[in-house]
C-alpha cells in the first residue's frame, strides 16, 4: 500500500511474497477514464467513502443530520506495532475518522483486516453502509470467480464464473449467514485446471449476521471485492463519541492453487482462529441420540443408548431435542429452559452420571434464540420477539426469533444456559439455530436506533458465547443451523465444532463435505454416521461407506442404535478404533482432493497428510462401475519424494501386486491402484513413513 498524491490509501500489490529487496514505485492515482469515471473511481482504493464521484462499490456511506452525505476520507497517521498495522483516515472537513486495522498471520500470510469508524462530530449520524475494506486484484481480463451457495440438506455447491465488467454480490439478507451463499471467495485465472497449480487470491467474512461480498471488475479492468455487513435494510446510528468496528475480513493467496488455498485457511483456522488455538482439541467420536428418539427422549432410553454408544468406543453422549419445557414436539416448549419433570423426575444428574461412568462426558442440545408462541416466556413476555407492531407475525417451525439485541433478552439466554451449566455436570452444548429472520423490528428503541438490531444481536450473540467460554471453559460448543447456514469464521472463534448439513446421506455427504472445505477445516466439520436407508433419499449404503464417508471430518454416530445387530456393533467398534488412529491426520493434516465429486463425478478421493509428514490417510469412493472400466489410478501428493512408506488398507482392497513400502515418488508418480468396483463401494488405506 501507499499514499499518493491525493492522500487516499492506494493498493499497490497483493500476490506471491516477493524479495525484501524489491521496491515499488511511489503510489499515484490512476488516471481517469473519461469525464464520466474520475480517478476516485479508477483508483484501486483500500478504503474510499461514498463521495466526490465515487462510483464502484463504496467501503464507508454515512448520512449526516443535515441531510449531507458526501464522505471524502484522506490519510491522516500511521502506526506499526509487531505484525499489526493500523492506518488513520479523516473526513476533508467533519470530525469523521476511520482506522483500518490489518494483521498478518506469520504462518500463513493470510490477513485480518478492519475498519473502526469514529464519530467525533456533534451529533449522531447513521452508517447506511460499512464495509471491512476492499482486496484489489491485479488489471486482468482472464480471472475466474469461485464461491459457495446451497439450500437446506443440499449445503456447500461450489460454483464457478468468469469475473466479467459490472459486479457480482454475494450476500445473506436473512439475519443471519445462511446457506444460500456462504461467506468465502477465491479467484484464480480461468486457465487453471490442477487443483494444486497456479495462483489464488481468496478470502473469507468473519460475521454471522446478514453480509455482503460484491466482486467488481471496473472500465479500467481492475478488480476489487468489497466486504462487510449487508446494505440492505441497513442503517446504524452513531451517536456523538461512539465508535463502530466492522466485522473482520480475511484474505490470502497461494501460488499452490485452490487446494492450497484451502491447505491456508485450514492452518489458519486451526492454529490461529479455533478456540484453545494454537492447540484445540481434537473432536471426541461423539453420539447424538435425535435419529434413535426424535423428541421422545427419557431418562431410562437415553440411559440404554448410552450403554450401546459406550460398546463401540464413543467419547461424548449428546442428548438432543425434547428434553426440557412441555417439548413433545416442535410446536411448543422452546423458550422454557427447565428440565421436563415427567421425562427427567430426578433432574438430569442421574443420566449424566450414568454417561460419566461409561466413560464418556455429556453434551445437550439447546436452541437459545428461538421461541415457540406455545410457551411459558413468550406469554410472559411476547414482546421480546423480533416484530413490527400491528403486523402478522411470520412462524417458520412454529417458532419466533428472540430479539437478542433486547439487553433483558441477552441477560435471559445467559442467564439460563449459565444455569444450566452450573448446576449440570455438561461438557458440550449444540447450540441450534432453525429458522431465518422476518419482521426484524426493534419497538422498544427510538425509530433511527430500530435497524441496529442487524449489528447489536450478532454482537450480543457472540458476547454470550464469549462469556460462557471464560466462566465454563471447559465447556465446548457446535454452531449448528439446520444445518450449515451459520458456519463463518465469525462463529468459529467462539465454537469448537459446526454442523455442515442436516443431509447425513454418506453419498450426499460427499459432495458436501467436499464443498465446505474448501472454506473451513476438517477439524470443525461434524460428520455423522446414520440410519439406512436414509431418509433423505432413501438410499441404502453398507455401515463400512458411511463410516468412511464420516471419517474424513469430525466422527460422530446418530443411528438408532436399538436397531443394530451384533455384527453392526463389531464392524462399528473397528471403525471407530481405525478412526482414533488417524483422527489427528485427518482433523490437522494437509488435505488433497486427488478426485473430487463434482460434476456428477463417478469417484471421489481425499488425502490427507499429517503435519509431521509421517502419515497419509487416502479416502477413495466409487459411486458406480461402468462397462468395466477399473477405478482411476490415485497419484498421491504432500509426500516426502526420498522417504519410504509402507501402505495399508484398513477398509476394502488395494489391487493385486501393490507393492508393500515403495519412496514418497513411487506412490506420487507411479500411483497405486484399489480394487473397487460396483455401486457405491468405499476403501481406505493409510501410508507410514519409515524412521
Amino acid at each position: 500500500m501507499g499514499i499518493n498524491e491525493s492522500g487516499q490509501v492506494q493498493t499497490l500489490y497483493w500476490g506471491e511474497h516477493l524479495s525484501a529487496k524489491d521496491h515499488f514505485a511511489a503510489a499515484e492515482s490512476m488516471p481517469g477514464a473519461s469525464s464520466f469515471d474520475l480517478p476516485v473511481t479508477t483508483t484501486p482504493q483500500e478504503f474510499v467513502g461514498w463521495g466526490g464521484g465515487l462510483f464502484v462499490e463504496p467501503d464507508l456511506k454515512i448520512t449526516f443530520p443535515d441531510g449531507n452525505r458526501d464522505l471524502v476520507l484522506k490519510y491522516a497517521s500511521h502506526t506499526i506495532d509487531a505484525n499489526r498495522l493500523s492506518i488513520v483516515m479523516k473526513d476533508i472537513s467533519r470530525e469523521v475518522y476511520v482506522t483500518l486495522q490489518y494483521e498478518a498471520d506469520a504462518e500463513t500470510g493470510i490477513l485480518r483486516r478492519s475498519a473502526v469508524i469514529e464519530n467525533r462530530t456533534d451529533a449522531p449520524f447513521t452508517i447506511e453502509q460499512i464495509a471491512a475494506g476492499t482486496w484489489n486484484l491485479p488489471r486482468g481480463t482472464d480471472y475466474r470467480l469461485r464461491y459457495l451457495t446451497g439450500h437446506w440438506a443440499g449445503e456447500w455447491s461450489l460454483q464457478e464464473e468468469p469475473v466479467n465488467p459490472g459486479k457480482v454480490v454475494l450476500e445473506s439478507r436473512r439475519g443471519t449467514t445462511g446457506a444460500q451463499n456462504n461467506p468465502w471467495f477465491a479467484i484464480d485465472r480461468s486457465g487453471s485446471a490442477d487443483q494444486d497449480e497456479g495462483g489464488v487470491w481468496f478470502g473469507a467474512l468473519g460475521w454471522s449476521g446478514s453480509w455482503q461480498i460484491s466482486v467488481e471488475q471496473d472500465v479500467l479492468q481492475q478488480v476489487r471485492i468489497t466486504g462487510g455487513s449487508n446494505a440492505f435494510d441497513f442503517g446504524y446510528l452513531l451517536k456523538k463519541g461512539e465508535r463502530f468496528q466492522t466485522p473482520y475480513f480475511y484474505g490470502g493467496y497461494s501460488g499452490h492453487g485452490i487446494g492450497g488455498a484451502s491447505r491456508l485457511l485450514h492452518r489458519f483456522e486451526v492454529d490461529s482462529l479455533l478456540p484453545h488455538h494454537p492447540d484445540p482439541k481434537l473432536r471426541p467420536v461423539l453420539y447424538n441420540s435425535w435419529e434413535a428418539t426424535g423428541f421422545d427422549v427419557n431418562e431410562a432410553g437415553q440411559m440404554a443408548l448410552a450403554e450401546k454408544a459406550a460398546r463401540i468406543g464413543v467419547e461424548r453422549f449428546v442428548m438432543d431435542d425434547g428434553w426440557f419445557g412441555q417439548r413433545k414436539n416442535d410446536h411448543a416448549g422452546l423458550g422454557d429452559w427447565y428440565v421436563n419433570p415427567q421425562k427427567f423426575p430426578h433432574g438430569l444428574k442421574p443420566l449424566i452420571d450414568k454417561v460419566h461412568s461409561l466413560n464418556m462426558d455429556f453434551g445437550l442440545w439447546v436452541e437459545p434464540e428461538m421461541v415457540n408462541p406455545d410457551s411459558d416466556l413468550y406469554r410472559k413476555h411476547p414482546d421480546w420477539v423480533l416484530e413490527f407492531p400491528g403486523r402478522p407475525h411470520t412462524e417458520a417451525r412454529h417458532q419466533l426469533v428472540l430479539n437478542l439485541a433486547r439487553p433483558d433478552v441477552r441477560a435471559y439466554v445467559y442467564g439460563f444456559l449459565d444455569k444450566l451449566l452450573k448446576e449440570n455436570d455438561i461438557s458440550f452444548l449444540k447450540w441450534d439455530y432453525n429458522r431465518n429472520w422476518s419482521e426484524p423490528g426493534w419497538p422498544a428503541v427510538p425509530q433511527e436506533q430500530e435497524k441496529n438490531v442487524y449489528i447489536d444481536f450478532i454482537r450480543n450473540y457472540y458476547s454470550i458465547l464469549d462469556e460462557l467460554r471464560r466462566e465454563h471453559p471447559k465447556v465446548e460448543i457446535e454452531s449448528c443451523s439446520g444445518g450449515g447456514s451459520r458456519v463463518d469464521l465469525g462463529v468459529m472463534q467462539y465454537t469448537d465444532e459446526v454442523w455442515p448439513s442436516d443431509n447425513t446421506d454418506a453419498y450426499d455427504r460427499l459432495l458436501i463435505q467436499n464443498g465446505f472445505t474448501y472454506a473451513y477445516t476438517p477439524a470443525a466439520m461434524m460428520a455423522w454416521v446414520t440410519d439406512s436407508p436414509n431418509w433423505v433419499n432413501n438410499r441404502a449404503l453398507s455401515l463400512e461407506y458411511r463410516f468412511l464417508s464420516s471419517m474424513q471430518g469430525s466422527l460422530g454416530i446418530g443411528v438408532n442404535l436399538n436397531q443394530w445387530k451384533p455384527e453392526d456393533f463389531a464392524t462399528a467398534r473397528l471403525m471407530v478404533e481405525r478412526y482414533k488412529s488417524i483422527r489427528e491426520t485427518v482433523q490437522r493434516g494437509a488435505l488433497y482432493r486427488l478426485l473430487t465429486p463434482e460434476h456428477g463425478s463417478e469417484q471421489s478421493v481425499t488425502e490427507t497428510v499429517s503435519r509431521d509428514g509421517d502419515q497419509a490417510v487416502v479416502f477413495a469412493f466409487l459411486h458406480s462401475s461402468q462397462e468395466n472400466y477399473p477405478f482411476p489410478r490415485i497419484f498421491l501428493r504432500g509426500l516426502d519424494e526420498g522417504a519410504t512408506y509402507s501402505i495399508s488398507a484398513f477398509a476394502g482392497k488395494l489391487a493385486e501386486g501393490t507393492p508393500k513400502q515403495a519412496s514418497g515418488s513411487y506412490w506420487e508418480q507411479h500411483g497405486i491402484d484399489v480394487d473397487l468396483h460396483g455401486d457405491f463401494q468405499a476403501m481406505a488405506f493409510t501410508l507410514k513413513r519409515s524412521r
